[in-house]
């Protein structure tokens, strides 16, 4: 049986909420034991994926969802937004590639620092990014 709860919502609209996000990432990991280089990956996530939102949708939200199961905790966090979606997400899941000038890190970068990554955009309709880190 799994258990979700603390269910915590950041609407990310200034750039000013990729700080808010970033910083409740890294309450809750560490509320709920993680290590420091843990907190810091999911920290990183989150500030990749609320950047994403704030440049390319304008708007959405992160949420975040302590899980627990009979065997395990962790941390679930989904990252949505109502924007003009992703047209090929093969393309922006390679290694260096970027449409703003990065360094192309960002969501194979996101996908590498979690234990579990999923990605759904629709063009059009927006994209989610759920991601979540078990604690060890």
């Amino acid at each position: 049986m799994m258990k979700t709860s603390s269910n915590v919502r950041v609407p990310i609209h200034k750039e000013l909420d990729i700080v808010r996000a970033r910083q409740v990432s890294r309450e809750l990991a560490k509320q709920l034991g993680f290590h420091t280089v843990d907190q810091a990956r999911i920290t990183t996530a989150i500030s990749e994926l609320a950047r994403n939102i704030y440049l390319y949708a304008g708007k959405g939200e992160i949420s975040f969802d302590i899980i627990d199961t009979r065997d395990r905790k962790g941390i679930m966090m989904m990252a949505a937004d109502s924007g003009p979606g992703i047209s090929d997400i093969r393309l922006v899941l390679q290694d260096g590639y970027t449409t703003s000038g990065g360094l192309g890190a960002g969501l194979p970068g996101v996908k590498r620092l979690m234990d579990e990554f999923d990605i759904q955009s629709n063009l059009g309709d927006g994209t989610i990014v759920t991601i979540s880190k078990w604690l060890q």
